[in-house]
């Protein structure tokens, strides 16, 4: 596909989900809707960082730890240093991803299992920190956090007050769309560029990369550092939306949740994370009349297209690289 077909197809997708779907949600009354759609899009931000760690032969067992790290970080500078909610989402991932720096430099020169076992850990870590530091109020969460405010540049007012507006839903669902959007744009580059390349040798031989001289040390932690990135980013606009953020907000099951998505949606295809997330939200929110068989009939669903369609969901109409991490 060329890239003038490329953008194109960007640019049709990107008017659908800013102007389609709420003419849609609009014309059903299903306002519902715009917090389902919210929360898919900031999860598949998530599992999009979960994905760039299989993408270099990695497993990530760890990244509701990051969302839930990147939720307080923004919380706190919001109430205790009165900080513009818009600044703390940058500052939010690159804490995020300076914490895992210092936790890869250590483990990332060591085999996989390590690495597994340290992420497997580490959401329950940050639940912990969250419950025993004062900063945090313990088990009692943050809450009533304020809307965000208005974002300007040069005078120009780009985005209102959510204070003001009748229905900041609306509101978040675009700027969760848009931070979607700008996140698989940047991840669809990224694995289309040299860095990209190196990334794959990594995942197909680790050994015969290594003999090249190329430095696979230090291409895990990059991975891993813009993984956990975008899991502070999507938790900082979780707590904004929840207006809230406790210790139990993301957890051991949420983590592995991430991980599904990527599996269902494909781990060599750029958009399985993004399919991943869609299929399982509405497949749990349409087994909900099922009652107490939900679980079971999720879990063999789940089970079942996984035998099926080892390669995702998006296998089936031959997107992407077609190859997936091991």
């Amino acid at each position: 596909m060329s890239a003038v077909a490329r953008l194109a197809g960007f640019a049709v997708v990107t008017v659908a989900l800013l102007a389609g779907v709420p003419v849609a949600i609009t014309l059903t009354g299903r306002f519902d809707l715009y917090y389902t759609l919210t929360l898919i899009a900031l999860l598949s931000i998530a599992s999009a960082g979960v994905w760039i760690t299989f993408y270099i032969g990695r497993i990530n067992i760890g990244q509701g730890a990051y969302a839930l790290i990147g939720g307080y970080v923004s919380a706190i500078l919001v109430t205790a240093y009165g900080v513009s909610f818009w600044l703390t989402i940058p500052i939010a991932g690159i804490f995020c991803a300076a914490a895992s720096v210092l936790i890869g430099l250590p483990i990332l020169r060591l085999r996989g299992v390590y690495f597994a076992m340290v992420t497997l850990v580490s959401t329950e870590v940050a639940r912990l920190l969250a419950l025993a530091l004062p900063i945090t109020n313990g088990a009692k969460g943050m809450v009533n956090l304020p809307l965000p405010g208005s974002l300007s540049i040069f005078g120009l007012t780009l985005v209102p007050d959510f204070a003001t507006i009748g229905n900041p839903r609306i509101a978040f669902y675009i700027v969760s769309i848009v931070m979607m959007l700008a996140v698989f744009a940047a991840l669809y580059r990224l694995v289309h560029s040299r860095v990209g390349s190196l990334f794959l040798s990594l995942q197909e031989n680790e050994e015969l990369a290594s003999s090249v001289g190329i430095n696979i040390a230090y291409l895990r932690i990059i991975a891993y550092a813009i993984s956990s990135f975008f899991g502070g980013v999507a938790g900082a606009i979780f707590a904004a939306i929840s207006q809230s953020v406790y210790p139990s907000s993301f957890t051991v099951a949420d983590s592995v949740n991430f991980m599904l998505n990527c599996f269902l949606g494909g781990l060599g295809y750029v958009l399985g994370p993004l399919v991943g997330t869609f299929v399982l939200r509405f497949g749990w929110d349409v087994l909900f009349q099922a009652g107490q068989y939900q679980l079971l009939i999720y879990s063999a669903v789940l089970i079942a297209l996984m035998l099926v369609l080892p390669n995702g969901l998006l296998s089936l109409i031959g997107m992407g690289r077609g190859r997936a991490p091991r």
